[in-house]
């Protein structure tokens, strides 16, 4: 048990339930479990990755859509986690096939995701973290070279 725990043991067990409720939520997501969303995101949720910028559930919905509907087999594996008080923090594998170039290569997106919860349980905010540079433009056909290029320039090595 750690001090934050033994503080306040009952905002620790909340929000460790919470946490886990996510990361199941996650791992088995899925087209079909999206309007599931409302039951782990307070309504007006903000939700922002490095591509997207949304608030509430129907938004956040939609970023998942658009995922499943732009790649194969997208899922992501919850590699770690840390939570405190009302907060966690989780790093994950994310593994997909794209369908439009390198059809049928496997590819792997490593990043993390910070949350807060709110008195509910719910997420109140959900933040991503991932190198799109690295982990996507450097694997594009013909912005790859350029992106591998600029990081071996910029690179104090």
């Amino acid at each position: 048990m750690t001090r934050m725990e033994s503080i306040d043991s009952g905002v620790a067990t909340d929000s460790r339930a919470a946490v886990a409720r996510l990361v199941r939520l996650y791992e088995h997501l899925s087209p079909d479990r999206l309007e599931q969303l409302e039951h782990y995101y307070a309504p007006d949720a903000r939700f922002k990755d490095p591509f997207n910028e949304v608030r509430g559930v129907p938004a956040i919905a939609r970023i998942f859509a658009h995922m499943f509907a732009t790649l194969d087999q997208p899922r992501f594996v919850i590699t770690q986690q840390c939570s405190q008080a009302d907060q966690a923090f989780l790093c994950w594998e994310f593994h997909y096939r794209m369908r439009r170039w390198r059809a049928g290569a496997d590819q792997c997106i490593h990043g993390a995701t910070w949350v807060r919860f709110d008195a509910q349980g719910l997420v109140s905010f959900h933040r991503d973290y991932w190198d799109a540079a690295e982990e996507l433009y450097e694997k594009l056909p013909v912005l790859g070279r350029l992106m591998r290029w600029l990081r071996k320039t910029l690179s104090a090595k």
